[in-house]
Protein backbone atom coordinates (compact mmCIF):
# COMPACT_ATOMS: atom_id res chain seq x y z
CA UNK A 1 0.00 0.00 0.00
CA UNK A 2 1.31 3.20 -1.18
CA UNK A 3 0.96 6.39 0.49
CA UNK A 4 -1.33 8.85 -1.20
CA UNK A 5 2.15 11.26 -1.40
CA UNK A 6 4.07 8.25 -3.01
CA UNK A 7 0.79 7.73 -5.16
CA UNK A 8 0.96 11.15 -6.50
CA UNK A 9 4.86 11.12 -6.93
CA UNK A 10 4.70 8.31 -9.15
CA UNK A 11 1.65 9.64 -11.40
CA UNK A 12 3.33 12.80 -12.10
CA UNK A 13 6.27 10.57 -13.03
CA UNK A 14 3.83 8.31 -15.49
CA UNK A 15 2.60 11.65 -17.02
CA UNK A 16 6.19 12.87 -17.39
CA UNK A 17 6.95 10.08 -18.92
CA UNK A 18 4.29 9.83 -20.87
CA UNK A 19 4.39 12.97 -22.24
CA UNK A 20 8.16 12.75 -23.59
CA UNK A 21 6.95 9.54 -25.31
CA UNK A 22 4.20 11.73 -27.07
CA UNK A 23 6.95 14.18 -27.51
CA UNK A 24 9.53 11.28 -29.20
CA UNK A 25 6.53 10.18 -31.14
CA UNK A 26 5.57 13.16 -32.68
CA UNK A 27 8.55 14.57 -33.00
CA UNK A 28 9.21 11.71 -35.31
CA UNK A 29 6.60 12.35 -37.31
CA UNK A 30 7.58 16.23 -37.71
CA UNK A 31 10.32 15.24 -38.87
CA UNK A 32 9.57 12.59 -41.35
CA UNK A 33 6.69 15.16 -42.24
CA UNK A 34 9.04 17.94 -42.80
CA UNK A 35 12.13 15.34 -45.16
CA UNK A 36 8.80 14.00 -47.28
CA UNK A 37 8.25 17.87 -47.73
CA UNK A 38 11.52 18.92 -48.65
CA UNK A 39 11.97 15.68 -50.86
CA UNK A 40 8.34 16.71 -52.33
CA UNK A 41 10.04 20.49 -53.14
CA UNK A 42 13.00 18.88 -54.47
CA UNK A 43 10.77 17.08 -56.45
CA UNK A 44 8.91 19.78 -57.76
CA UNK A 45 11.85 21.93 -58.60
CA UNK A 46 13.50 20.11 -60.52
CA UNK A 47 10.18 19.24 -62.61
CA UNK A 48 10.06 22.86 -62.72
CA UNK A 49 13.46 22.94 -63.87
CA UNK A 50 12.99 20.64 -66.62
CA UNK A 51 9.50 21.77 -67.77
CA UNK A 52 10.94 25.49 -67.79
CA UNK A 53 13.99 24.08 -69.90
CA UNK A 54 12.01 22.39 -72.17
CA UNK A 55 10.29 26.25 -72.79
CA UNK A 56 13.21 27.54 -73.03
CA UNK A 57 13.96 25.53 -75.94
CA UNK A 58 10.65 25.37 -77.52
CA UNK A 59 11.33 29.06 -77.58
CA UNK A 60 14.31 29.56 -78.81
CA UNK A 61 13.33 26.92 -81.68
CA UNK A 62 10.51 29.63 -82.27
CA UNK A 63 13.01 32.19 -82.49
CA UNK A 64 14.81 30.55 -84.39
CA UNK A 65 13.34 31.81 -87.74
CA UNK A 66 13.97 29.75 -91.18
CA UNK A 67 14.38 31.67 -94.10
CA UNK A 68 14.01 30.83 -97.57
CA UNK A 69 16.74 29.01 -99.37
CA UNK A 70 17.54 31.95 -101.42
CA UNK A 71 19.13 33.50 -98.22
CA UNK A 72 21.02 30.37 -97.10
CA UNK A 73 24.28 31.75 -95.50
CA UNK A 74 23.54 35.21 -95.00
CA UNK A 75 22.62 34.94 -91.45
CA UNK A 76 24.90 37.72 -90.29
CA UNK A 77 23.53 40.58 -93.13
CA UNK A 78 19.93 39.47 -91.38
CA UNK A 79 21.25 39.91 -88.36
CA UNK A 80 22.66 43.09 -88.95
CA UNK A 81 19.48 44.18 -91.50
CA UNK A 82 17.15 43.66 -88.41
CA UNK A 83 19.43 45.34 -86.03
CA UNK A 84 18.64 48.55 -88.10
CA UNK A 85 15.21 47.46 -88.08
CA UNK A 86 13.73 49.76 -90.90
CA UNK A 87 14.09 50.40 -94.98
CA UNK A 88 13.24 53.09 -97.62
CA UNK A 89 12.77 52.30 -100.71
CA UNK A 90 12.26 54.23 -104.22
CA UNK A 91 9.95 52.07 -106.65
CA UNK A 92 9.84 52.98 -110.43
CA UNK A 93 8.15 49.77 -111.08
CA UNK A 94 3.72 49.96 -110.88
CA UNK A 95 2.53 50.25 -107.65
CA UNK A 96 1.22 46.97 -107.20
CA UNK A 97 4.47 45.11 -107.43
CA UNK A 98 6.47 47.57 -105.19
CA UNK A 99 4.01 47.05 -102.72
CA UNK A 100 3.59 43.52 -103.01
CA UNK A 101 7.28 43.64 -103.24
CA UNK A 102 7.82 45.97 -100.05
CA UNK A 103 5.00 43.69 -98.34
CA UNK A 104 6.59 40.38 -98.20
CA UNK A 105 10.40 41.81 -97.55
CA UNK A 106 8.76 43.05 -94.26
CA UNK A 107 6.86 39.35 -93.62
CA UNK A 108 10.06 37.29 -94.65
CA UNK A 109 12.62 39.44 -92.10
CA UNK A 110 10.65 41.78 -89.76
CA UNK A 111 11.92 44.94 -91.23
CA UNK A 112 9.89 48.24 -91.24
CA UNK A 113 9.91 49.04 -94.87
CA UNK A 114 8.79 52.41 -96.24
CA UNK A 115 8.06 52.73 -99.81
CA UNK A 116 7.34 55.80 -102.41
CA UNK A 117 6.50 55.28 -106.36
CA UNK A 118 8.31 57.44 -108.37
CA UNK A 119 9.52 58.05 -111.72
CA UNK A 120 13.11 57.35 -112.64
CA UNK A 121 13.29 60.25 -113.97
CA UNK A 122 11.78 61.74 -110.35
CA UNK A 123 14.16 59.12 -108.60
CA UNK A 124 17.27 60.52 -110.35
CA UNK A 125 16.40 64.00 -109.53
CA UNK A 126 15.82 63.72 -106.36
CA UNK A 127 18.59 61.61 -105.31
CA UNK A 128 20.79 64.26 -107.28
CA UNK A 129 19.37 66.87 -105.30
CA UNK A 130 20.19 65.24 -102.32
CA UNK A 131 24.12 64.72 -102.73
CA UNK A 132 25.03 61.57 -100.97
CA UNK A 133 22.95 62.70 -98.12
CA UNK A 134 19.93 60.39 -99.76
CA UNK A 135 16.09 60.30 -98.13
CA UNK A 136 15.97 56.82 -99.49
CA UNK A 137 17.96 53.58 -99.10
CA UNK A 138 17.30 51.53 -102.11
CA UNK A 139 15.68 52.12 -106.10
CA UNK A 140 13.47 49.20 -107.20
CA UNK A 141 12.46 49.01 -110.72
CA UNK A 142 12.44 51.25 -113.31
CA UNK A 143 14.89 51.62 -116.70
CA UNK A 144 18.30 51.34 -116.30
CA UNK A 145 19.78 54.30 -118.24
CA UNK A 146 19.15 56.49 -114.59
CA UNK A 147 21.08 53.94 -112.99
CA UNK A 148 23.46 54.51 -115.06
CA UNK A 149 23.72 58.17 -114.71
CA UNK A 150 23.49 58.01 -110.98
CA UNK A 151 26.29 55.29 -111.01
CA UNK A 152 28.59 57.95 -113.08
CA UNK A 153 27.64 61.03 -110.85
CA UNK A 154 28.61 58.79 -107.29
CA UNK A 155 25.37 58.46 -106.12
CA UNK A 156 25.41 54.49 -106.02
CA UNK A 157 26.84 52.31 -103.36
CA UNK A 158 28.58 49.20 -105.32
CA UNK A 159 27.66 45.51 -103.37
CA UNK A 160 28.63 42.45 -104.89
CA UNK A 161 25.65 40.04 -104.06
CA UNK A 162 25.48 36.58 -103.53
CA UNK A 163 22.11 36.28 -105.46
CA UNK A 164 23.71 37.58 -108.44
CA UNK A 165 25.20 34.23 -109.36
CA UNK A 166 21.37 33.31 -110.59
CA UNK A 167 21.48 36.31 -113.58
CA UNK A 168 20.99 34.48 -117.29
CA UNK A 169 23.80 37.39 -118.34
CA UNK A 170 26.26 39.22 -117.82
CA UNK A 171 24.63 42.52 -119.18
CA UNK A 172 21.95 42.43 -116.77
CA UNK A 173 24.27 43.53 -113.79
CA UNK A 174 26.46 46.81 -113.81
CA UNK A 175 30.15 45.12 -114.12
CA UNK A 176 31.40 46.88 -110.72
CA UNK A 177 27.99 46.12 -108.84
CA UNK A 178 26.21 49.45 -108.65
CA UNK A 179 23.24 47.87 -109.82
CA UNK A 180 21.43 44.80 -111.03
CA UNK A 181 18.79 43.55 -113.21
CA UNK A 182 15.56 42.35 -112.03
CA UNK A 183 13.50 42.42 -115.44
CA UNK A 184 13.56 43.18 -119.08
CA UNK A 185 11.18 45.07 -121.15
CA UNK A 186 10.54 45.42 -124.60
CA UNK A 187 10.28 48.72 -126.23
CA UNK A 188 7.24 49.29 -128.68
CA UNK A 189 3.77 50.47 -129.93
CA UNK A 190 0.37 49.93 -128.27
CA UNK A 191 -2.57 51.41 -130.46
CA UNK A 192 -6.26 51.29 -130.07
CA UNK A 193 -7.46 49.17 -132.64
CA UNK A 194 -11.19 50.55 -132.57
CA UNK A 195 -9.86 54.49 -132.56
CA UNK A 196 -7.93 53.57 -135.65
CA UNK A 197 -10.87 51.38 -137.34
CA UNK A 198 -12.38 54.42 -136.36
CA UNK A 199 -10.51 56.83 -138.34
CA UNK A 200 -9.90 54.65 -141.68
CA UNK A 201 -6.08 54.50 -140.25
CA UNK A 202 -3.95 51.01 -140.49
CA UNK A 203 -1.81 50.81 -137.63
CA UNK A 204 1.83 52.38 -137.51
CA UNK A 205 4.54 48.96 -137.74
CA UNK A 206 7.94 50.75 -137.89
CA UNK A 207 9.61 53.81 -136.43
CA UNK A 208 9.77 55.97 -139.47
CA UNK A 209 5.50 55.66 -139.38
CA UNK A 210 5.25 57.06 -136.38
CA UNK A 211 6.40 60.41 -138.37
CA UNK A 212 3.44 60.24 -141.10
CA UNK A 213 0.77 63.13 -140.88
CA UNK A 214 -2.31 61.24 -140.08
CA UNK A 215 -0.52 60.48 -136.81
CA UNK A 216 -0.75 63.85 -135.81
CA UNK A 217 -1.69 64.47 -132.43
CA UNK A 218 -2.46 60.92 -132.08
CA UNK A 219 0.92 59.83 -130.20
CA UNK A 220 1.98 59.54 -126.50
CA UNK A 221 5.32 59.16 -124.95
CA UNK A 222 6.78 59.74 -121.70
CA UNK A 223 8.86 62.72 -121.22
CA UNK A 224 12.78 62.52 -121.91
CA UNK A 225 13.69 62.93 -118.10
CA UNK A 226 12.41 59.11 -118.01
CA UNK A 227 11.91 58.18 -121.88
CA UNK A 228 16.03 58.39 -121.94
CA UNK A 229 15.56 54.46 -123.42
CA UNK A 230 13.92 56.11 -126.12
CA UNK A 231 16.17 58.61 -126.78
CA UNK A 232 19.44 56.37 -126.71
CA UNK A 233 17.51 53.86 -129.11
CA UNK A 234 16.90 56.07 -131.73
CA UNK A 235 20.33 57.41 -131.45
CA UNK A 236 21.99 54.13 -131.19
CA UNK A 237 20.01 53.36 -134.29
CA UNK A 238 20.20 55.99 -136.56
CA UNK A 239 23.08 57.92 -135.33
CA UNK A 240 23.39 61.03 -133.37
CA UNK A 241 22.11 64.08 -135.73
CA UNK A 242 19.95 61.49 -137.56
CA UNK A 243 18.30 60.48 -133.92
CA UNK A 244 18.03 63.77 -133.03
CA UNK A 245 16.37 65.33 -136.05
CA UNK A 246 13.91 61.99 -135.67
CA UNK A 247 12.80 63.04 -132.53
CA UNK A 248 11.94 66.58 -133.67
CA UNK A 249 9.78 65.30 -136.43
CA UNK A 250 8.11 62.94 -134.45
CA UNK A 251 7.12 66.12 -131.60
CA UNK A 252 4.94 67.08 -134.25
CA UNK A 253 2.49 64.23 -133.64
CA UNK A 254 2.65 63.62 -130.12
CA UNK A 255 0.04 65.09 -128.04
CA UNK A 256 0.97 64.33 -124.55
CA UNK A 257 4.63 63.82 -123.47
CA UNK A 258 3.82 61.78 -120.06
CA UNK A 259 5.58 62.32 -116.46
CA UNK A 260 5.39 57.73 -116.28
CA UNK A 261 6.89 55.44 -118.84
CA UNK A 262 3.53 53.22 -118.34
CA UNK A 263 1.84 56.24 -118.93
CA UNK A 264 0.49 56.07 -122.75
CA UNK A 265 -0.52 52.55 -121.54
CA UNK A 266 -3.22 53.58 -119.11
CA UNK A 267 -4.85 55.84 -121.90
CA UNK A 268 -4.83 53.98 -124.98
CA UNK A 269 -7.22 51.60 -123.98
CA UNK A 270 -9.71 54.64 -123.08
CA UNK A 271 -9.11 56.22 -126.91
CA UNK A 272 -7.38 59.24 -125.50
CA UNK A 273 -4.13 58.03 -126.70
CA UNK A 274 -4.39 56.34 -129.89
CA UNK A 275 -1.29 55.38 -130.11
CA UNK A 276 1.31 55.40 -126.91
CA UNK A 277 4.76 54.43 -127.40
CA UNK A 278 6.45 52.34 -124.50
CA UNK A 279 6.67 48.89 -123.04
CA UNK A 280 5.15 46.34 -124.60
CA UNK A 281 4.09 44.50 -120.76
CA UNK A 282 2.39 47.64 -119.72
CA UNK A 283 -0.20 46.80 -122.63
CA UNK A 284 -0.79 43.44 -121.30
CA UNK A 285 -1.25 44.54 -118.11
CA UNK A 286 -3.96 46.69 -119.69
CA UNK A 287 -5.32 44.11 -121.91
CA UNK A 288 -5.09 40.92 -119.50
CA UNK A 289 -5.90 43.09 -115.85
CA UNK A 290 -7.92 45.96 -117.34
CA UNK A 291 -9.99 44.26 -120.07
CA UNK A 292 -9.11 46.43 -122.71
CA UNK A 293 -9.22 44.21 -125.74
CA UNK A 294 -9.26 46.75 -128.18
CA UNK A 295 -5.01 47.13 -127.82
CA UNK A 296 -2.79 45.67 -130.23
CA UNK A 297 1.24 45.52 -129.55
CA UNK A 298 3.48 46.22 -131.94
CA UNK A 299 7.10 45.34 -132.42
CA UNK A 300 8.25 47.78 -134.85
CA UNK A 301 9.74 45.76 -137.90
CA UNK A 302 13.12 47.39 -138.00
CA UNK A 303 14.18 46.48 -134.61
CA UNK A 304 13.64 47.85 -131.29
CA UNK A 305 15.43 48.01 -127.62
CA UNK A 306 14.91 46.86 -124.41
CA UNK A 307 14.89 48.28 -120.35
CA UNK A 308 16.36 46.74 -118.10
CA UNK A 309 14.79 47.10 -114.87
CA UNK A 310 17.21 47.78 -112.23
CA UNK A 311 17.91 47.69 -108.34
CA UNK A 312 20.58 49.95 -106.41
CA UNK A 313 21.73 51.23 -103.25
CA UNK A 314 22.05 54.73 -102.94
CA UNK A 315 25.01 56.17 -101.32
CA UNK A 316 24.88 57.56 -97.64
CA UNK A 317 21.99 54.72 -97.36
CA UNK A 318 21.26 55.25 -93.72
CA UNK A 319 20.19 51.36 -93.50
CA UNK A 320 23.41 50.07 -95.33
CA UNK A 321 22.75 46.11 -94.14
CA UNK A 322 18.75 46.51 -94.92
CA UNK A 323 19.67 47.82 -98.09
CA UNK A 324 21.91 45.13 -99.18
CA UNK A 325 19.50 42.14 -97.79
CA UNK A 326 16.46 43.88 -100.16
CA UNK A 327 19.12 43.35 -102.68
CA UNK A 328 19.32 40.03 -102.68
CA UNK A 329 15.85 39.56 -102.11
CA UNK A 330 15.36 41.50 -105.00
CA UNK A 331 17.33 39.21 -107.08
CA UNK A 332 15.47 35.89 -105.26
CA UNK A 333 12.61 34.29 -106.72
CA UNK A 334 10.31 35.39 -103.72
CA UNK A 335 10.40 38.70 -104.87
CA UNK A 336 10.40 38.32 -108.48
CA UNK A 337 7.71 35.72 -109.04
CA UNK A 338 4.89 38.17 -107.30
CA UNK A 339 5.67 40.35 -110.54
CA UNK A 340 2.72 38.32 -112.88
CA UNK A 341 0.25 38.59 -109.91
CA UNK A 342 0.55 42.21 -109.24
CA UNK A 343 -0.08 42.64 -113.40
CA UNK A 344 3.73 43.09 -114.29
CA UNK A 345 4.33 41.05 -116.88
CA UNK A 346 7.91 41.45 -117.88
CA UNK A 347 10.41 38.38 -118.77
CA UNK A 348 12.48 37.55 -115.53
CA UNK A 349 16.36 37.59 -115.69
CA UNK A 350 17.21 35.18 -113.10
CA UNK A 351 17.30 31.45 -113.45
CA UNK A 352 15.31 30.32 -110.80
CA UNK A 353 12.21 32.34 -111.51
CA UNK A 354 9.18 31.51 -113.15
CA UNK A 355 9.07 33.36 -116.37
CA UNK A 356 5.13 35.04 -116.99
CA UNK A 357 3.52 33.16 -119.42
CA UNK A 358 1.38 36.44 -120.89
CA UNK A 359 4.76 37.98 -122.23
CA UNK A 360 5.25 34.77 -124.89
CA UNK A 361 1.93 34.45 -125.63
CA UNK A 362 1.61 37.96 -126.73
CA UNK A 363 4.94 37.23 -129.45
CA UNK A 364 7.30 39.06 -127.08
CA UNK A 365 10.52 37.95 -127.65
CA UNK A 366 13.52 39.09 -124.68
CA UNK A 367 16.20 37.91 -127.87
CA UNK A 368 14.74 39.96 -130.32
CA UNK A 369 16.04 43.20 -129.55
CA UNK A 370 18.78 45.42 -130.91
CA UNK A 371 22.17 45.32 -129.36
CA UNK A 372 22.07 48.25 -126.95
CA UNK A 373 25.23 50.01 -125.78
CA UNK A 374 24.91 50.42 -122.21
CA UNK A 375 28.11 51.88 -121.97
CA UNK A 376 27.14 54.73 -124.31
CA UNK A 377 24.42 55.56 -122.70
CA UNK A 378 25.64 55.46 -119.45
CA UNK A 379 28.62 58.21 -120.52
CA UNK A 380 26.16 60.45 -123.00
CA UNK A 381 22.81 60.28 -121.86
CA UNK A 382 23.40 63.47 -120.14
CA UNK A 383 24.70 64.91 -122.81
CA UNK A 384 21.61 63.91 -125.44
CA UNK A 385 18.94 65.17 -123.07
CA UNK A 386 20.58 68.69 -123.09
CA UNK A 387 20.78 67.82 -127.26
CA UNK A 388 16.94 66.83 -127.42
CA UNK A 389 15.93 69.68 -125.19
CA UNK A 390 17.84 72.23 -127.27
CA UNK A 391 16.43 70.97 -130.48
CA UNK A 392 12.99 71.04 -129.27
CA UNK A 393 13.20 74.09 -127.59
CA UNK A 394 9.97 75.81 -126.10
CA UNK A 395 7.57 73.77 -128.57
CA UNK A 396 6.90 70.93 -126.34
CA UNK A 397 7.02 72.67 -122.79
CA UNK A 398 3.29 72.72 -122.54
CA UNK A 399 2.58 69.29 -123.12
CA UNK A 400 5.48 68.05 -121.08
CA UNK A 401 3.36 66.44 -118.20
CA UNK A 402 4.85 66.53 -114.40
CA UNK A 403 2.20 65.51 -112.49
Amino acid sequence: HLSASRRASLAGNFRIRGNYKDTLVNGGETKMKKALSMLLAVIMVLTLMVGCGDKNNNDNDQDAKTYPESFAGMEDLIAAAQAEGELTVYGGCEEEYLSAACDTFEKIFGIKVNHQRLSTGEIQAKIQEEAGNPSADVAFGGTTDPYNMMAKDGLLEAYEATNAKHLLKPMYRDADGYWYGIYQGILGFMVNTDELTRMGLEAPKDWPDLLKEEYKGLVWMSNYNTAKLVLNTMIQMYGHDEGIKYLVDLDKNIEVYTKSGSGPSKNVGSGECVIGIGFLHDGITQILDNGYKNISLIIPSSGTSFEIGATAIFKGAKHPNAAKLFIEYALSPECVNQAASTGSYQFLVIDNATQPEAATEFGLDPTNVMDYDFEDAKQNTTQYISDIFEALGAAADDRFQTE
